[in-house]
Order: structure tokens, then C-alpha cells, then sequence
């Protein structure tokens, strides 16, 4: 990479560090807002504690009802019987039944009768995966609080008082359930109920691990739900991300190098292929720079031409001034004296005008529009200017020819329009001549023209002579008597009333210049 590169990529990225502070992206909100909903839903996961509850509760009743219909079968049976029933129900069922006499001593137990229905699973022996799995179990009910019930022992004398189940059904004479858990954390249900009248009593023992596989199996079903629509929303966040944020990125980039001025011919993207409201935003920021960059060239040019403008006369007063000192001949002090005077006038009008058209935008955009009638506007500036002596004796006319003249503006504005076009006249006309104000109107717009006997403008001139320090003097006229800037404040004051101001063709019996001012019919 060479210097200038470098340099141009360190720019770049101090550029973008600027335009996008860290923690402020619309990419992660984007995500934040659609992965929320994702982990609302995550935390359902916790609410499967509910559903084991319900399935433990289910099953507590299965084996209330179970012992129940077990003890009343064996109530009226010989031990013969009991065995046999103690044997076919502990083998059908994957229980182990245990029937204890009055005083308690254990009399059958289905897993001596017959071979074991069921057998703990030894969680060493087990796979990684079970170990996953109950490590899940264990901080799920831990999060939920869920209560861990005792681990399941065989004690080591048989006798029924050490149940405590069987110890409150020989004390009550009723039916009781108790939970444990086995060594891999499945659930085992001991049912305990009376045998008839005579305090005989019956223990059965379930290991309910179809319970904790059917929990099991839900978390894992939702998990792959939440997973897929995890990755499915970061997919289509990040695309929308990508889709919205990446072209505002582009115009962030392109409007901050606008702004801090490190390249002047920045293209501001438009976006043209897009019809969305991105698109609509990055043409309207595009349009937007070019016509601040036209602004700022017209007013970096207004500028150069207003030192232009006011260093000639500045040159020829400093030069009558120094002039002054070194002179004794009386008629040569006093033309310097008219010199200098005449440049001081020039730069007071000078000053005065350039003042007035920089402000101009500024004024219209917070001044109150009124009802102003043109003819008589047009016809007020004339008289003053007849009573002044402001005309060169020109006769100047004004034909009204609509009898609803009433345009919406500023009346001051309105009138400098007015002012700047009989004043261009009449320094146009030749002594005496004649001048012509014709006040007209069209459905919606009224015009006001202004022709004179003047030699006119020539074709190439006509947009010229709107243009700021442009002047387009008669031969032999004094130079410095125009500013070059009423034409330009008239059309800047037209425009802002939604009117034009133009050149037209001249008329047949004048023969000189015609301009023409028009504005919206109020």
C-alpha cells in the first residue's frame, strides 16, 4: 500500500468510526427485536416442570387406584392366590408388589415370586448423552425450584414400619403415595394401601421413568423448534439488516465526506433500482447535495465577483487620494475630489445592493404575503420617481388592460421589481423617450411589461444580463452609474413569488428592450 493509500484508508476509517458509533447499530437492534420474541418463547422451556407435574399427578392417582383394586382382590384370597396375583399383576403391570401381614413382617413380594419386572438403569454405565441429559433435568428444576424428591433405598430390615408410606397406612387405614427418585433420577411412585380389615397391608413400587423420557422428548422437540426459528429469524435479520442498513451506511459515508469537505466530487448514491422509501430517501439526499454544492459555488462565485467588483473602485480612490497631497493645481484637486466621491457613491451602491441580494431568500421566507395591485404599484413608482427628476424626461406610460390586476406578495419586494425595471428603462432610453408599462393578465397570471426605445439586447445577451455584476451598458454612458445587479435581484424577488422575470421580443413602434414580469393572479 503506498502513502497516499494508506493515508486515504486511515481517513476512511476514522470516517466511518465517526458515522457509526459502536453500540448504536440498527443491525443490532434489528436482531434484538426479532431474537426477543425467540428467547420469550426459550423460556417456555422452564414451563415443562408444569407439565411433569401433571403427568406425576396423573400417575399418583393410577397408583392410588392401582394398590386400591390390587388389595381389594387380595383381601378374600388364600396365599396361594395372593402369590399368584402378587406374580401375574408385578410381571403385566413392571411393578413390584410386597404384601406385609398385621404385625408387618413382609409374607410376598412379587420380585421373589417371580423374575423382576423392571431394574434401575445404572447411570455409569449409561451413555454421555443421558448424563446430558439429566445435567439438563437437574439445572432445569433447579432454575424452576422445583423440590428434588428422596433417592429410592431398600432398607435393610423388611419390616413395614420402615416404609414410611406403609407406616401411615398402618396408622390411618388409608391410602398413601410417596415419591422418590432412582439412581439416574427417574421418578419412582410407591403406592401403599390397607388389605382388608385385618391390618394386612400392600407396598407397590412403579419406576415412572416414561415420564421423565416424555419430559425429555418435549424439551427436545421445542429446543429444535426454538433452534430452527433462531437461525431462520438471524437469516432473515440480518438480511433485512443487510437491505437497510448497508445503503444507509453508503449515504451516511458519502453525505459525512460532503460535509467535512475532504473530496469535492463525492457521488451521493441514488439508488435509482430501488423503489422503496431507501430509494426515495438517497434521490432526495442526492438532489439535495448537488443543489448545496451549486449554493455554495454560486456564493463562493458572488464572492469572487464582489471583491472584483469593489476593488476597482477601491484602486481609483486610493489613487485620487494619494493623488491629492502631491497636487497644487486647483482644477486637478478638485476633479481627484469628484473622482474620489464618485468612487465612494459606487462603493455605497455597491455595498448597499450586495447587501440587499444576499438577504433577499431570507426575508421572503419569513415575510406575510399581501394583496398588492400591480398598475397602481407600477403607477406609484413612477410618480415618484417624476417628482425626484429620476426619469431623464421620459414619458412613461402605464396601460392597465384587466380589470382584476391583484397579485399575493410582499409589497417592498414588489416594488423594488418595479423600481429596478424603470430605472434599466429609462438608463436604456434616450433623452425624452419613450417608455411604456403594460399591465396584463392571463387566467391564472398577471404580467407587468416594461419596453423602452433603447438599442434593446441582442439575443445572446438576454440570459446574461439576469446574471449578478452583469451589466450590459449603452455606449457612452458613464461606467460605474450600474451595479449589474438590479435585473439579478428582480428575477432572485420574482422567483421567490413563484413568478419569472425574462427578456421578450421588443415592441414594433419602440423598437428597444422589453422585460417582462409575471406573477400568480391572486
Amino acid at each position: 500500500m503506498t502513502e497516499d493509500g494508506g493515508e486515504q484508508f486511515l481517513q476512511a476509517s476514522r470516517l466511518e468510526r465517526l458515522a457509526f458509533p459502536i453500540g448504536r447499530s440498527l443491525t443490532a437492534r434489528i436482531l434484538a427485536v426479532n431474537l426477543i420474541p425467540l428467547l420469550v418463547l426459550a423460556g417456555s422451556l422452564f414451563f415443562l416442570d408444569s407439565y411433569r407435574r401433571q403427568l406425576l399427578d396423573e400417575r399418583f392417582k393410577l397408583a392410588r387406584i392401582e394398590a386400591q383394586i390390587t388389595a381389594e382382590a387380595l383381601a378374600g384370597a388364600t396365599r396361594e392366590r395372593q402369590e399368584a396375583l402378587l406374580s401375574q399383576i408385578g410381571r403385566e403391570q413392571r411393578m413390584r408388589l410386597r404384601l406385609y401381614d398385621p404385625e408387618g413382617n413382609l409374607i410376598a413380594d412379587s420380585f421373589e415370586l417371580d423374575q423382576p419386572s423392571f431394574t434401575f438403569d445404572d447411570p455409569v454405565a449409561e451413555p454421555f448423552l443421558e448424563d446430558v441429559a439429566r445435567w439438563t433435568d437437574n439445572a432445569v428444576n433447579i432454575a424452576v425450584g422445583a423440590p428434588s424428591p428422596p433417592p429410592y433405598a431398600e432398607p435393610e430390615n423388611t419390616a413395614a414400619d420402615n416404609w414410611p408410606e406403609l407406616a401411615r397406612v398402618r396408622q390411618q387405614g388409608l391410602s398413601q403415595i410417596e415419591l422418590r427418585r432412582a439412581p439416574d433420577d427417574t421418578p419412582v411412585i410407591n403406592a401403599a394401601a390397607p388389605v382388608g380389615i385385618n391390618g394386612a397391608s400392600l407396598l407397590t413400587t412403579r419406576n415412572a421413568a416414561d415420564i421423565t423420557q416424555a419430559v425429555r422428548e418435549a424439551r427436545s422437540d421445542l429446543m429444535t423448534i426454538i433452534l430452527l426459528a433462531l437461525a431462520v429469524s438471524t437469516i432473515l435479520s440480518l438480511y433485512l439488516a443487510n437491505t437497510i442498513i448497508q445503503p444507509l451506511r453508503r449515504l451516511v459515508l458519502a453525505t459525512s465526506r460532503v460535509r467535512l469537505g475532504r473530496e469535492r466530487e463525492v457521488e451521493v448514491p441514488r439508488m435509482d433500482e430501488r423503489g422503496d422509501e431507501i430509494g426515495l430517501l438517497a434521490r432526495a439526499v442526492s438532489d439535495m447535495t448537488a443543489t448545496l454544492r451549486h449554493r455554495i459555488d454560486a456564493v463562493e462565485a458572488f464572492a469572487a465577483d464582489v471583491a472584483h467588483e469593489i476593488k476597482n473602485p477601491l484602486a481609483s480612490l486610493r489613487s485620487a487620494t494619494e493623488s491629492l497631497p502631491k497636487t497644487s493645481d486647483p482644477d486637478l484637486r478638485a476633479q481627484l475630489v469628484d473622482i474620489a466621491s464618485h468612487d465612494v457613491r459606487r462603493i455605497d451602491r455597491l455595498v448597499s445592493e450586495i447587501s440587499e441580494a444576499s438577504r433577499i431568500d431570507a426575508e421572503l421566507s419569513r415575510a406575510t404575503f399581501e394583496a398588492v395591485e400591480l398598475g397602481q404599484l407600477f403607477g406609484n413608482v413612477v410618480a415618484r420617481k417624476e417628482e425626484r427628476g429620476e426619469t431623464r424626461n421620459c414619458q412613461i406610460a402605464i396601460d392597465v388592460e384587466t380589470t382584476s390586476d391583484v397579485v399575493m406578495g410582499v409589497p417592498v419586494r414588489l416594488e423594488r421589481i418595479a423600481e429596478n425595471l424603470i430605472d434599466n428603462a429609462v438608463s436604456f432610453s434616450p433623452e425624452s423617450g419613450r417608455i411604456r408599462v403594460t399591465i396584463a393578465r392571463d387566467p391564472e397570471r398577471v404580467t407587468a411589461t416594461v419596453c423602452d426605445e433603447g438599442p434593446g439586447i441582442p439575443e445572446a445577451e438576454r440570459e446574461k444580463v439576469f446574471r449578478r455584476f452583469h451589466s450590459h451598458r449603452p455606449e457612452g454612458e458613464e461606467y460605474g452609474n450600474h451595479s449589474g445587479l438590479g435585473l439579478a435581484i428582480g428575477r432572485a424577488i420574482a422567483e421567490a413569488h413563484d413568478g419569472s422575470l425574462r427578456v421578450i421580443d421588443g415592441a414594433d413602434d419602440l423598437g428597444g428592450a422589453c422585460l417582462q414580469l409575471e406573477l400568480p393572479a391572486a
